[in-house]
């Protein structure tokens, strides 16, 4: 008897290697595959400017990258008590508005040497919806939880959502001609939307995304959305809400992508370095035990010589407070 549907997915692109750098950008499923790629010791960027739901702040993003300048510090807006800038995710924001604007040049720079050096950019889709100020019809990356009256959501067409993407892509490929691009949409549901504009919403998003595979050599779909919801789509997959993809839902997704898309001999050191990477996030009961520093200078050697053998790989310390692999609410 059969249990789940076969999905019967091919990666038709460049298969990735360690000795290529990985950008990503998107919502916040793109979070989990960068840990994914840096547990693996990839060298690896996430989204530099932080989470970005829709294809519209995706687009400008990129824009704004290859220029490589922020907005403007006249352009910040001070709401309940602390900085903001409509562009980027409050990870931006600060009380001091000279503090708030050197953070967002500093993931500008990020992104800028990003964007120019990686072989191959992961762009995830959260959703088609977008939002813009009611003053100044600009859209807007992140409210800041600013009164809803000031904001209209809007559902752009598929053509409109096209030719902002596209334009950044050309403009992309003017800098970096070989970057691949791996487009994908995110599984977690959109619930405040209400299901049925969540659905539109999605089925949007994945027109655009074969649209633009269509459109331009080295663009590639990959099927995170319909491995949750149609392969996996049973409830105990999900988070309590029953909404977001669990634990075990999202480390399915990842392993799916690290078989389909890394290349043999990335997937074999991706195998190795994972490893040395659970080693360093596990906390004993007994740290401070002679058994365990010996444990930890045995590791530290062969994490070394591991690195020296294959000087293509990156080493993140692993940080513990933030291993949660659960995608997070969009």
């Amino acid at each position: 008897m059969k249990h789940v549907l076969n999905l019967r997915y091919h990666f038709g692109g460049r298969l990735l290697e360690h000795s290529e750098p990985v950008l990503l950008m998107g919502s916040c499923f793109t979070r989990h595959v960068g840990e994914a790629l840096q547990d693996r010791m990839f060298r690896v960027w996430h989204n530099p400017t932080g989470i970005l739901f829709d294809p519209t702040a995706i687009a400008r993003h990129m824009h704004m990258l290859l220029e490589g300048q922020p907005p403007r510090p006249d352009c910040l807006v001070f709401l309940n008590d602390v900085w903001h800038s409509w562009a980027f995710h409050s990870r931006f924001s600060h009380p001091n508005a000279d503090a708030a604007h050197a953070l967002q040049a500093a993931a500008v720079r990020e992104g800028h040497l990003a964007l120019h050096s990686a072989g191959t950019l992961i762009l995830t889709l959260g959703s088609a919806f977008r939002y813009v100020r009611c003053d100044t019809g600009e859209p807007v990356s992140n409210n800041h939880r600013a009164p809803a009256g000031e904001f209209e959501r809007e559902l752009p067409s598929v053509d409109a959502l096209f030719d902002e993407l596209l334009s950044a892509m050309l403009a992309v490929r003017g800098v970096n001609p070989g970057l691949q691009v791996l487009l994908t949409v995110s599984p977690v549901r959109h619930a405040r939307d209400g299901l049925i504009d969540n659905n539109r919403s999605k089925a949007r998003l994945i027109e655009l995304a074969h649209r633009m595979c269509q459109a331009l050599d080295g663009v590639h779909y990959f099927p995170s959305y319909e491995w949750v919801i149609d392969v996996l789509r049973d409830h105990r997959w999900y988070d309590v809400d029953l909404i977001h993809p669990n634990h075990a839902a999202t480390r399915e997704v990842i392993d799916l992508f690290v078989s389909h898309c890394l290349g043999r001999k990335a997937q074999d050191l991706a195998e190795q370095a994972l490893r040395f990477t659970q080693a360093d996030r596990h906390r004993p009961r007994f740290p401070e035990t002679p058994a365990h520093q010996r444990f930890l200078a045995r590791q530290q050697v062969d994490r070394e010589a591991f690195l020296v053998e294959h000087p293509e790989l990156t080493w993140y310390p692993p940080c513990v407070e933030t291993q949660s692999v659960e995608l997070e609410d969009e």
